[in-house]
């Protein structure tokens, strides 16, 4: 069913979607406000499901496939996969379903840390099916072959920070516990494969001194602002655009939990069976 609620004048008017399997996917919210401000946003977070990253391939297609169908109903323009997991192993069957522009957020962040790692030792840290999906590994080896990625499964990020631990003991012996085997790389560049990391930085910044850190959101947005450029789809900037929020459970919980993402008070929230979709 269509949100008649949500004007669509014109190209540049319908929105972009964009959904992850929880609260993480907000960063790239957070950078569509910022390089973006014009533009409307459709939001879906998982919440029900969540997380994507200890799941199968075929799971995370098919999750990923009713969450599109999902975003499409609202006439979306392009689509932004904010989760790493389901960019991985769901990016090329969602180009192949969908008309609209399909972004992951894999192929930006490896195409940014190819372009800033000087002697091209590239970290990767991310969730335990990223990290096995090898897909940033295969995308970078595939544009410059003489590359050396090193890749670290980080399981325990996401759960910290959608508790709030951003800092502290806790967090910060977690954090030096993961980084540990990637310093002794010797890597100049290190992707925060997963949309919840960004929040971390100060950090992962802190124990991986000196290295620069790729944050995957701030450069698919990027991306989609060329993309939305080059068929002269921008929003207008001259106006007050609308952001829409929906998750498949406990929305009071992603309310508390996306202010502390984005900032700023996100309600409301609205729950939706994406089982039918």
């Amino acid at each position: 069913m269509t949100d008649d609620r949500i004007p669509v004048s014109r190209e540049g008017e319908r929105p972009i979607g964009v959904f992850d399997s929880g609260v993480g996917g907000l960063t790239v919210v957070k950078e569509l406000f910022g390089q973006l401000p014009g533009e409307n946003i459709i939001y879906f977070g998982d919440t029900a499901r969540v997380p994507y990253g200890i799941k199968s391939d075929r799971t995370v297609v098919k999750f990923s496939l009713q969450n599109s169908r999902f975003l499409a109903q609202f006439k979306i323009k392009l689509l932004i996969v904010a989760c790493n997991t389901a960019s991985a192993v769901g990016l090329d069957i969602l180009r192949k379903e969908f008309p609209f522009p399909v972004l992951g957020v894999i192929e930006p962040g490896a195409r940014a840390a190819l372009r800033l790692a000087k002697n091209k030792r590239i970290g990767v840290i991310g969730t335990e099916a990223t990290v096995s999906s090898r897909a940033y590994v295969k995308l970078i080896e595939g544009i410059n072959p003489s590359a050396r990625i090193f890749s670290q499964a980080c399981s325990l990020f996401v759960p910290l920070v959608e508790e709030g631990w951003l800092e502290g003991e806790i967090t910060a012996a977690v954090v030096r516990k993961y980084l540990s085997s990637l310093k002794k790389k010797s890597i100049d560049s290190l992707i925060l494969g997963c949309t919840h990391y960004p929040l971390l930085k100060p950090l992962l910044q802190k124990e991986m001194e000196g290295i620069v850190l790729i944050d995957s959101a701030r450069e698919v947005v990027a991306e989609a602002k060329k993309v939305l450029g080059d068929r002269g789809m921008l929003g207008a900037g001259n106006r007050t655009p609308y952001r829409r929020y929906y998750v498949s459970d406990m929305p009071a919980r992603f309310v508390r939990v996306g202010k502390m993402f984005l900032g700023e008070d996100i309600t409301p929230v609205e729950q939706v069976e994406i089982e039918k979709y």
